[in-house]
């Protein structure tokens, strides 16, 4: 699935709202479309565990039967954890940060920490990447909270495979234009030469609100689910909390209507 784009992935949700008869708002005018709003997508060739976005309904239905339903519609690999109310405003401005998860095979992790210590000692680190407004450079160093790096430094096994590896767990804040994780790689070679022998595996781990003070990130749907039990005492979903015990859980919660 982490091949899949997210125009592709947009297909897949349109698809299932329609198999699982979900009422989704539709917009006014010539070519009306579904009211379906996405913040802040993983690239493409990208893994993610923390996915988000809004629907807009033309009548109102429990969030658990919305998540049921299209969880059962959509394809394997998309998984719809949790579905919660919009009781506040602002789900896009909540979403601050996001904690990467990248696996650089044939690196150990004496070397990949070496380079990380260079690039977080830098002031800034400029890379060059192709936008949609055409190339653009920018600084990465100043949207990168932190990167810790863990590992293991086997022997390299037989028939040139590299058993040597280096996992980088990474909190980068979402800034205009946004930091991908492969920009950080990016920087990380150019001031200390890092250059993985192979492709890298990048994972989204979680996105939300971020404590500066200590890099952490929220569940950006606490403050709708605790406002939902307050007014709606004994309606909330009795799994949920299992849904969200049995989910991939790094430093902070990762529920949410994700794929």
């Amino acid at each position: 699935m982490r091949f899949a784009s997210h125009r592709d992935i947009a297909r897949a949700l349109e698809r299932a709202l329609r198999r699982a008869s979900v009422p989704v708002a539709f917009s006014q005018g010539f070519s009306p479309h579904p009211k379906i709003s996405y913040t802040g997508a993983a690239p493409t060739g990208v893994a993610s565990e923390a996915e988000y976005l809004e629907l807009t309904l033309a009548e109102e239905r429990p969030p658990e039967s919305v998540r049921a339903g299209l969880d059962a519609a959509m394809p394997d690999g998309i998984d719809i954890v949790e579905a919660v109310e919009a009781r506040t405003p602002g789900l896009a401005d909540r979403l601050q940060a996001s904690l990467w998860m990248v696996e650089l095979a044939g690196v150990g992790p004496d070397d990949a920490a070496e380079a990380v210590a260079a690039y977080m000692a830098a002031d800034s680190v400029e890379v060059e990447r192709v936008t949609k407004k055409g190339r653009r450079r920018f600084d990465t160093r100043s949207a990168v909270v932190d990167i810790d790096v863990s590992g293991d430094t086997a022997e390299p096994e037989p028939e040139g495979r590299h058993a040597a590896y280096a996992i980088l767990r990474m909190v980068v804040r979402h800034t205009q234009p946004a930091v991908r994780p492969d920009d950080v790689l990016t920087g990380l070679r150019r001031v200390a030469d890092l250059a993985p022998p192979s492709s890298t595996s990048m994972t989204r781990l979680a996105q939300g609100p971020l404590d500066e003070p200590t890099g952490a990130i929220a569940d950006p749907l606490t403050v709708d689910r605790t406002d939902a039990r307050a007014t709606n005492p004994g309606t909330a979903d009795p799994y949920a909390e299992e849904r969200r015990d049995n989910a991939p859980q790094p430093s902070a919660s990762t529920t949410g209507l994700s794929q």
